[in-house]
């Protein structure tokens, strides 16, 4: 009897740690998301969110970028502007008048026009209001043919013609417009500028490769040497370039506007800021999958998400609908990878339980 004893409570055998079967532990995992039905759904809602929120953040981006692109692609890359500076012993640069001539009949050049600041001049809407209250608005005299070189369009009206110099006309930059309160032409709308009423013909729309010209009005560059004693003496060049060859007519540009002091002449490319900007939204774009992938969860019903809202965004921004095709493959796939590991580590940790700690532990 002693001996009985002894032996039922003696030392329990040793047992080897249970493993299941790939397919017991598979049916084991769904077992437990069908029976905690309110912690699977939280669960699932929070990798929907996830994806979601990091689908719509790359795709908004990534669609703002390719409209960017577009942009600068439809205005093109040859533009060079020229623009006064300081020479090597630091003197302030004048470009001579023929300046303008001599740019245009440069090899491989396909235009050029030229504005001319026009000094100590405010524009009003009217002689009553204040004279402080210019509305940051300048006056720039220009050639007939600009915007045809800045690769924009008229909303309204027409630019200046040949008319325009002999008389008192003025076009509107998108900007000004706005400042001034005029949104078309027609019916003898006029402005005040230094003293003289002009006759607003034109209104620009925004001129995206140099946004300083939609906040000024222009003038003919006659009226301008009549009325206000300005100088035919550029204060920026606009020239556009054959395609394949605007790094030679760029080296080319200073000194054949100024050969006397080319140093003081200073040439820059616009559309290479604005592709320094898309650039800068593709690297802001990466950074945000990088943290999406580390701090979201992925899922197809939050792919399904961002994707409407990335185009909800883009029709009414009017911009091209992208989401990379890299989002639509890495989004599930990192979504069934971390669903997987996230559901086996359990499984397997309750794999290895014997029966008695298992039933002790419910």
């Amino acid at each position: 009897m002693t001996l009985e004893l002894e032996t039922a409570v003696g030392p329990r055998a040793t047992v080897g740690a249970a493993r299941l079967p790939i397919r017991e532990l598979l049916g084991t995992a769904f077992q437990g998301l069908s029976t905690r039905r309110l912690r699977a759904a939280l669960s699932a809602l929070g990798i929907a969110i996830g994806i979601g929120a990091m689908v719509a953040v790359v795709g908004v981006s990534s669609s703002a970028q390719a409209n960017l692109l577009a942009e600068i692609d439809a205005l093109g890359t040859n533009l060079l502007t020229v623009t006064p500076g300081q020479t090597f012993l630091g003197a302030n640069e004048t470009l001579p008048a023929s300046s303008v001539p001599m740019i245009g009949h440069m090899l491989n050049v396909d235009s050029d026009a030229a504005v001319y600041q026009v000094s100590s001049v405010n524009v009003y809407r009217s002689p009553f209001v204040p004279v402080a209250e210019t509305g940051g608005i300048g006056v720039d005299a220009a050639g007939d043919n600009l915007p045809e070189v800045m690769g924009t369009s008229m909303a309204s009206g027409h630019f200046l013609d040949a008319l325009s110099d002999s008389f008192p006309e003025a076009v509107l930059g998108a900007q000004a417009a706005q400042v001034l309160g005029i949104n078309h032409v027609g019916g003898h709308v006029m402005v005040y500028l230094g003293s003289t009423w002009f006759d607003v013909i034109g209104i620009m729309k925004p001129a995206l490769l140099d946004s300083g010209l939609d906040s000024t009005v222009f003038i003919s560059l006659p009226v301008a040497a009549r009325l206000f004693q300005t100088q035919p003496n550029p204060s920026e060049i606009y020239v556009r370039a054959d395609q394949n060859h605007v790094p030679a007519v760029s080296n080319l540009l200073a000194p054949t506007a100024d050969p006397q002091q080319a140093d003081g002449v200073n040439v820059s490319r616009p559309s290479d800021a604005l592709e320094a900007r898309a650039a800068t939204q593709g690297q802001f774009t990466t950074l945000l999958l990088g943290l999406g992938a580390v701090a979201l969860l992925v899922g197809i019903a939050g792919l399904a998400l961002g994707a409407g809202a990335t185009e909800v965004y883009a029709v009414t921004r009017h911009e091209p609908f992208v989401v990379p095709l890299y989002a639509l493959i890495a989004a599930p796939a990192a979504g069934f990878l971390i669903g997987t590991l996230a559901g086996l580590y359990p499984a397997a940790k309750a794999s290895r339980l014997s029966p008695t700690e298992a039933l002790r532990a419910t």
